[in-house]
């Protein structure tokens, strides 16, 4: 059997304590080390008792570290440190592993090839059967598609230390293990899909999460410093609607100047292009939701501000990381 460590960082959510008592309850090979990093700002002396006391007999092999509200790289980082297993597996501290996740853990990592360095764990988010699900279950349902993401991710640590670990200029979880994963490709590893299956159920949020995620357009922008214009493909991620959405805030903006100018009907037809494009945005986010009251209101709301959101977000993105050099391939 070969030895793991698990890494999980955590803000001491609700959720931690069942994430860890999964781990405890899966059946197979036992995890060599538990390294908890709380990443809260300011940890206080309350929060992790009840987590801590699901772990059973893990207790005596869990670490608590702090990370200084630094963000999840960073706080991977710091638990990276404290791994010495030559298997590092991060788990996020809303998920919960599945009741034979260690023993098909341990295959996945006994079948890993010498050359392979990463082996990710397959995601399953579970959607409301009654209903179509609202705009925040199909973007966590997304999660089940991506590729890399560190929800349930082992890496060899080795690979992990040869490449330098998470890029702490990502501070959110957005992009930041994409990035890790093109750094260890590069470096002439492979990574590949597991068979154990994790279930990351989706959190309550309030109506304006969608506005607040458009904060991640700032790390696409330092994607494309450090893997170039085209890590999209590399990355076999969405592009999304980012160019609609600038448009959409050209418009706008346009319609805003050119009535200050005096020039009525150039801004009518600007705020005319404005309020298409946001209708536009607005109904393909609410057809295939569940269309109640609440759902179409929020929709119509946030449909109005992410265009201007996510514009601000990306062009300060870009203008904060443009001095940031290309990645350089790292020598295997």
């Amino acid at each position: 059997m070969t030895a793991y460590a698990v890494v999980v960082p955590t803000l001491v959510r609700g959720t931690l304590a069942d994430c860890l008592a999964a781990l405890v309850a899966a059946n197979g090979p036992r995890p060599e080390q538990v390294v908890l990093v709380d990443d809260r700002p300011e940890p206080g002396p309350g929060g992790l008792e009840h987590p801590l006391s699901v772990l059973g007999d893990l207790r005596e092999r869990t670490t608590v570290l702090t990370g200084g509200g630094r963000g999840p790289a960073a706080a991977r980082n710091t638990g990276l440190r404290a791994v010495t297993a030559p298997w590092t597996v991060f788990l996020d501290d809303d998920v919960q592993v599945g009741p034979h996740w260690c023993d098909q853990l341990a295959e996945d990592l006994t079948e890993a090839a010498p050359d392979v360095a990463g082996v990710q764990g397959v995601i399953a988010v579970p959607l409301p059967g009654e209903r179509r699900p609202t705009d925040w279950e199909r973007g966590t349902a997304g999660l089940a598609r991506a590729r890399w993401i560190t929800a349930d991710m082992a890496y060899r640590t080795e690979a992990l230390k040869q490449v330098g670990g998470f890029d702490e200029r990502f501070p959110r979880a957005f992009r930041e293990d994409a990035d890790l994963a093109l750094r260890v490709l590069d470096a002439g590893w492979r990574i590949r899909r597991g068979r154990r299956t994790t279930r990351h159920p989706v959190r309550p949020a309030d109506r304006w999460v969608s506005v607040r995620q458009q904060r991640g357009n700032a790390d696409d922008a330092l994607m494309r410093r450090l893997h170039g214009p085209d890590w999209w493909d590399k990355a076999a991620a969405p592009r999304g609607r980012f160019r609609r959405l600038a448009d959409v805030t050209t418009a706008g903006v346009a319609a805003c100047a050119l009535a200050v100018a005096g020039r009525p009907r150039a801004a009518a037809a600007c705020a005319l292009g404005w309020a298409a494009g946001t209708a536009e945005f607005a109904r393909a986010r609410i057809v295939p939701g569940p269309r109640t009251r609440q759902e179409v209101t929020t929709m119509l709301a946030t449909s109005v501000l992410i265009p201007p959101a996510a514009t601000w977000h990306r062009l300060s993105g870009a203008w904060r990381h443009r001095h940031v050099p290309a990645r350089q391939e790292v020598t295997p």
